[in-house]
């Protein structure tokens, strides 16, 4: 990652309104149940000054609840045919990018906390019991905590190619080493695993990331996925896919890997007819 100063700073340090939101229309043929994970994360809900609330088209009854990862999750039973789901909000950001902390330490197995250990274990896209030897192969010698963390993310960032014809639901982390191309989820998933291998507490985020600073033509909107490490006591994000801080990184939900959270799960066939993601910054 790059240092702070290193990089060009939005409105200033002053902060930004950033416009977020999602609209994904699905054609179903039957009454269909349908789990959405698409609001923004609790933690985040200050910086919310027009709120994110789901809306449905046709309108359905909405129950919402947390599940054991405290993400906030809205189930609703989607009638058959055209289907909509959508959120837009406004989002206010510091406008600052994500934060370095070089001297950020490791932990002792023995002295992290109970709440992270889950986050050490292997997981159905992480599968760390493949991948011990390697990670020790390739990392056994780097210096404990962020440089070691930050060589990880260099790894998959310079072995793994970013394809979008490549993405693959089932890919795991063992085979984005081996196959060497995937999507921003193989990416966070390869990483994560690599440091779990290494005692690191690792987990699986997803949320918007916009580009915001950098040069035009910008992709297609589209979540993104990174991770969070834990080091001298607290959370600290790395990003494999892009391997620099960005702007407007916007949480929406974490777990052990994508496993825990599907921006979308239905429990019945559907088809995709429409999903476009925005975070436009508002002047």
């Amino acid at each position: 990652m790059q240092n702070d100063h290193e990089l060009v700073g939005c409105e200033g340090a002053t902060g930004m309104r950033v416009s977020i939101g999602c609209r994904i229309r699905y054609e179903f043929s039957q009454p269909t149940p349908l789990i959405a994970m698409l609001n923004v994360h609790y933690s985040h809900f200050r910086n919310l000054e027009l709120v994110d609330y789901l809306v449905s088209l046709p309108s359905v009854p909405l129950k919402s609840y947390r599940d054991g990862f405290g993400n906030w999750c809205t189930r609703l039973l989607a009638p058959a045919g055209e289907f909509c789901i959508s959120t837009d909000g406004i989002f206010r950001d510091d406008g600052l990018p994500d934060p370095v902390t070089q001297g950020a330490q490791q932990h002792q197995v023995e002295d992290l906390p109970s709440n992270t250990l889950v986050f050490l274990q292997g997981s159905r896209y992480c599968d760390t019991d493949l991948m011990s030897d390697e990670a020790w192969r390739l990392f056994k010698d780097t210096a404990p905590g962020w440089p070691r963390v930050q060589a990880i993310c260099d790894f998959v960032h310079n072995h793994v190619d970013f394809d979008y014809m490549q993405a693959k639901s089932t890919r795991t982390a063992s085979q984005t080493l081996i196959e060497r191309h995937g999507v921003c989820r193989d990416f966070a998933h390869l990483a994560i695993t690599l440091c779990r291998c290494m005692n690191i507490p690792a987990r699986y985020c997803t949320g918007y990331l916009s580009d915001i600073g950098e040069p035009l033509p910008h992709p297609v909107g589209d979540f993104a996925a990174w991770i969070e490490v834990f080091l001298s006591g607290e959370w600290h994000v790395f990003d494999p896919r892009n391997n620099k801080p960005k702007f407007a990184r916007i949480l929406i939900a974490r777990g052990r890997d994508a496993v825990d959270v599907p921006l979308t799960q239905t429990f019945g066939l559907s088809s995709l007819k429409e999903f476009k993601v925005w975070t436009d910054e508002l002047h």
